[in-house]
Order: structure tokens, then sequence, then C-alpha cells
């Protein structure tokens, strides 16, 4: 596939001439295919009953082209050399990178549909986590024949045109008639033209995150960046994320210059860095903590998506036995989380930290002194780490050791322990963990408290059930939400499975010996993906939401179980009730207080560690005003972005982030 026969017979700058030809058929012709890819994922994710102006579209067609120029501009000026050294292989060169570039916007197709955002850092997890399990699972759930028949035309299709396109304009070059100080002004202005459109832009700031917002709707908001740009951000964000040495890059990001204009925001008085750090821990008081230390069995249940809980009835039970334990439990049913995957999420509740992956690397081989685990057993408490699947995921078989659990649980403990479990792609069925943990409370005679942290496993794709436990049947004339993912019935099987497991355990619980000095809590750790991409205004605000729910005998649920809230507030929340008076991070507010503080610190309002906000009215990104869009339930007169708001989000957010790396710093 020659693109520049006979080439090694020109002179130098005929060479360099064509080399710069290539580089620009690369670019038209990329750009081209990316922005075809574009229009392809806006329909294959087009949710059924989103209505926008044709105007919107056309924007998002637009800036996503500056952003397809981008891509095709950058890989034709590092490829420009290539083709003027080697000629002869300039096509093999340009039709390989037009491959991988379209093969990288089908990945983020793909991605959107699983993840609901464009490829974010949760992308490298690929390499960090089970990726066996992973590629098993992208093969058994993602039309990958399909993608790569896609992929195969696509780019033959691009390659074709490349050849066509030089060879159209390849003649053009030698003419006898060119001088060669018009050759050298065109190959200048073609390389001008090349740097110009990789910047995008005549403004001294070309391209960036924040130009890939166009309109007021997530949705499209989010079909701008193709494959590589996505990645690129994606990577930046990592790298911003990872490098610990600047304590001021989460606060800079946010908006602040130091820690102390973001704590002055906040209502914070500290007079030097010192002292501020200690301001963000909890002290005790003014909390009315449990007069005995209870146990706490905390679950961290996957994919729990709070949406279904709206739905629930007798022929749409998609709750099983939790819905008998709802009555007597402080359900808080406003609440999102703080991440948007698993092992983000896992970080941020017992980490407190908005930096992830933060103990995967050197931070995680010495214990953090805010780590609640560490804090528990420092308070006397037993603590056990118990998960369905493999402990090996993300090292956390060293870590949660480091990091003060007494003792890791995993699949193959549980295969031990009952012989009859069989390993899955993920692990063991979620009900050797309830199990386990169920007969180590019974076998409690005395002696310490219990702290358990539970991570489920199996409402996770491929949505495999044992074959033992009876799919329900649900009439799905009930489901109130979106039906565009062919797997929404399997994954509502699963997610039934796992709920219905976690309220028999709670059941047991409460009818057992150990209810009175028990305290259980239940949240999930992101959305389920099969529920949709919430599009529409109207749904906007479900995009994030979990479930948290609290049991324990006597529970008083106070005045804020509506109230926007999410995982930042439940540490202040469940510690007053078990005994344990302050010494953790105090990140949030307390869900049951009786009267909630006037501070910019007990506002009903949340935002999550990946920077989306939410308040009564609405729901935008941290510093975006463009970004707000009203919640419907709640919409009234006064529906509007409010600065104030934001600009406290952002400081807790930033003064969070400084608070992590300042610490880290001073270990």
């Amino acid at each position: 596939m020659n693109l520049s026969s006979g080439s090694g017979a020109r002179r130098p700058l005929e060479k360099v001439a064509a080399a710069m030809l290539h580089a620009w058929v690369v670019v038209v012709c990329t750009g081209l295919a990316l922005s075809v890819l574009r229009a392809g994922q806006i329909a294959y994710h087009w949710p059924g009953d989103f209505h926008v102006p044709w105007s919107d579209i056309f924007s998002v067609l637009f800036q996503g082209g500056r952003f397809d120029l981008k891509a095709g501009a950058t890989a034709g000026l590092l490829l420009f050399p290539l083709f003027a050294i080697a000629p002869g292989r300039a096509g093999w060169i340009a039709g390989a990178v037009t491959a991988i570039l379209i093969f990288l916007s089908l990945i983020n197709l793909h991605y959107f549909g699983f993840y609901k955002t464009p490829i974010d850092p949760i992308v490298f997890g690929f390499f960090e986590d089970d990726t066996k399990a992973i590629v098993k699972t992208i093969w058994s759930d993602f039309p990958v024949v399909l993608t790569l028949l896609t992929l195969t035309g696509l780019s033959a299709a691009s390659i074709a045109s490349s050849r066509w396109l030089y060879r159209r304009l390849n003649p053009l070059l030698v003419k006898p008639a060119h001088p060669a100080w018009m050759t050298v002004v065109g190959i200048a202005l073609a390389f001008v033209l090349l740097v110009f459109s990789i910047k995008g832009t005549l403004r001294s700031i070309g391209l960036v995150r924040q130009n890939l917002t166009v309109t007021t709707s997530q949705f499209l908001n989010d079909m701008v960046p193709n494959g590589a740009i996505a990645l690129l951000f994606a990577w930046d964000q990592r790298e911003e994320s990872q490098d610990l040495r600047d304590p001021l890059t989460g606060l800079h990001r946010m908006g602040f210059d130091s820690p102390f204009a973001a704590a002055k925001e906040l209502g914070i008085q500290a007079s030097d860095a010192e002292s501020l750090r200690k301001a963000m821990y909890a002290d005790g008081s003014g909390m009315t903590p449990a007069p005995r230390k209870k146990n706490l069995l905390f679950f961290q249940m996957e994919s729990w998506s709070a949406e279904p809980f709206l739905y629930q009835s007798p022929a749409f039970d998609v709750l099983g036995r939790l819905e008998q334990t709802l009555p007597d439990a402080c359900h808080f049913d406003n609440f999102d989380s703080a991440q948007g995957g698993t092992h983000p999420t896992l970080e941020a509740i017992l980490f407190s930290t908005p930096i992830t992956p933060l103990t995967t690397g050197k931070e995680g081989k010495k214990p953090l002194p805010w780590s609640v685990p560490l804090l528990m057993k420092q308070a006397g408490y037993e603590t056990v780490f118990i998960t369905s699947g493999r402990s090996g995921w993300r090292d956390m078989n060293r870590i949660m050791k480091t990091q003060g659990f007494d003792e890791i649980v995993d699949a193959l403990t549980l295969q031990q322990v009952y012989p009859e479990a069989e390993l899955g792609i993920w692990g063991v069925w979620d009900s050797y963990a309830f199990k386990y943990l169920e007969e180590r409370l019974k076998q409690k005679n005395g002696g310490k408290p219990l702290f358990a942290f539970v991570m489920t496993m199996t409402n996770h794709p491929p949505y495999d059930l044992p074959p033992d436990y009876p799919r329900k049947k649900l009439d799905m004339a009930k489901w109130g939400g979106e039906r565009n993912s062919e797997d929404l019935e399997k994954n509502l099987d699963t997610y039934r499975y796992a709920t219905d497991l976690l309220g028999g355990f709670v059941q047991d619980v409460r009818s057992g010996p150990h209810y009175a000095d028990t305290v259980i809590a239940a949240t999930g750790d992101h959305n389920t993906r099969t529920f949709g991409v919430y599009a529409t205004p109207e749904r906007r605000y479900l995009v994030h939401q979990v479930p948290f729910v609290v049991w324990g005998k006597g529970l008083s649920c106070g005045s804020q179980p509506h109230a926007p809230a999410s995982h930042r507030d439940m540490l202040p929340t469940l510690f007053p009730l078990v005994g344990v008076e302050g010494g953790y991070v105090n990140t949030g507010r307390n869900l049951l207080a009786d009267t909630p503080g006037n501070t910019p610190l007990d506002a009903p309002r949340l935002s999550s560690y990946d920077g989306h906000a939410r308040n009564a009215q609405g729901a935008w990104q941290l510093g975006n005003p463009d970004s707000f869009v009203c919640t419907p339930v709640k919409a009234g007169a006064s529906c509007r972005f409010d600065a104030k708001d934001d600009a406290q989000e952002r400081a807790r957010l930033g003064l969070l982030d400084w608070f992590i790396r300042a610490s880290l710093q001073s270990r």
C-alpha cells in the first residue's frame, strides 16, 4: 500500500512536500472517520424519550469535529518526520494510525454505554484489575464481532480514501512550473495550519477539557470527545491526581490559591497549615455517641442503584426481603456515590480521599493515619474485610491489612469454609459472604466489638445467578426508567438477588441476640450501568444516586432522609451511632442529627469527588454555571445556579484534596 511510489528519486524538497501531503491526508481522512463515528455514537446511545433542538446536535458535531481535527493533526505532525524518512512506508504507517484512532473511538463508544461517561481515569483499571476477568466480561457482554467489523470497514474506507486523495493531489507537487520558493512557502503554510489545527483556536489557550461543554445536555456534551481526546484527558487527569508533590494541585483546580482561602469560604478558622489539618478531623464535640461501642456491619453493594426503589411493587418486586426491613430503617433516598467506580468509591469511603487510586502505589505500603479500619482498630474493634471477589484485585489482600484490617476474607477463603462454593469470573456468589458474616456474628460472645466491611460482587456483568436461586418474574411494564440495554432484565435479576440477600441478613440479625449492640449500614458503590444514560433533564438527578440505608435498634431518623447527601456524610452519621468519638476526617454532616447545623459544612447539598454537585434545586458540574440542570421534583421559582453554593462545594473538595496531599507529605 505504497502511496508515494517513485518518491525515492525526488529531490529532498519534494520529499518534504510529499510527507506534508501525507500528514494532511491523515488529518482529513481520520477527521472524517471520527466524525462519522460520533454521529453513529449519538444515534447508538440516543435515549428514546430524549428531545433537543437540532442546533444543539449541530453544536456537538461541530465541536466534536474540531477535536477530531486536533487528533488527526497531532497524528499528522508526529508522523511527518517518518513520512519524510520512509516515504515507501508512508501508506502503511498512515493506515495503522488511522485504525488505532478509530479503534479508540469505538472503545469510547462502548465505554460510555457502560460507565455513562467518555473514557476517564477508571479505564486504567483494565491493567490494574483482574484483566482476564475483564476480557471475559467484554467478550460475553459487548458486541465484539460487530465492533471489529465496524473497525475493519471504517478503517478500510478511510485508508482507501487516503490513497485516492493522495493520488489526486500528489501530481500537483511535482509540476515543473512550481519554483522552489513556492514549494517552501506551501510547506511552511501547511505546517502552520497543522499546528493551528492542533491548537484548534485563535485564542491564547487551545482546545481543553472545558471546551467539551457546548450544550446544557450532559449526554450531548459527552458525545463531543473522540476516543483519543478522551484518553488524553483521562491520562492528564490521572497524572495530575497521582502527582502528590504539590499539595495545592486540587485547590488550584477548584479555583483557590491557598487552603486558607478555601477554609475561609467554609467558615473554618486556622492560623497555619498544621492547625488547619487538625481542624479537618472530627473531635467528637457536639456529638452524643452511643453509651457503649456497637458492632458496625457495613456493606458496599456492587452497582446498587437507587432507581429500582422508585418502582418497587408486588408486581415488580426488585427488593425482595429488604422491603420488609425498610419501615424500621433510616433510608436516605436522595443520596449520591462519591465516585463512578468500585475501587475509587472504596477508597473514598475507607480513606476519605478524592485522589484515586491512592493506595495501590507506594502510599498504600504505610498506614494512612486517617484510615477508617485503622481508626476502628485503635478504638478497640476487631476489624475484618469480607468480599465475595478475589482479594488480589487491586492488591487488596496487602493494602487492607496495612490499613488496619485484622483479617481479609475473600472468595478463596469462603471456598475453603464452604467447599460447595464455585469460583466464577469475579469470585463466589454473594450468598457466601452474607452467610460467613452471619455465622461470624453468632459466634461472638462478648469481647471486642466487630467492624466488618463487606464488598459484594454478583450484581456485575455478565449478570449470572446461582443455579439454585429462582429468578423472580417482574412485570417490566412497571419499570419507569430507560430500556435501551439488552441486559436490563438480567441486571434486575442480579440486583434483586443481592438486595434480597441483604434483606435476609438484616432480618436474621434483627431476630438474633446481637441486634441491640449492632448497627448495619449499606450503600452502593455506583449507579447500575444498564439503567440508562439519564439524558433528559427530569432524570439527570438520578445519574449518580445510590441508596444509603441504616438499621439499628431505636434509631431516630431525624429530618434529613430526603435531603441531598452523599458518601462523604456516612462517617459523621455512623460513628456517633456506634460510640466512636472523633478521630476521623470530617468530610460531611451527621444525617441523623436532631437539629442540623447552620454552617456551610452542614448545608443540605453534596459534591461528589468526581466534580458533580447537587442541591435541593438542581445539579451541576463544579465551576461550570452552564451545566446547571433543575431537578423537576424540586424545581421552583428559585431554580438557578447558586454561585455561593458552588464556591463552598469547590472549597470543600479542594480542601479535602489538600488535606490528603499535605498529610502524606508530612508522614
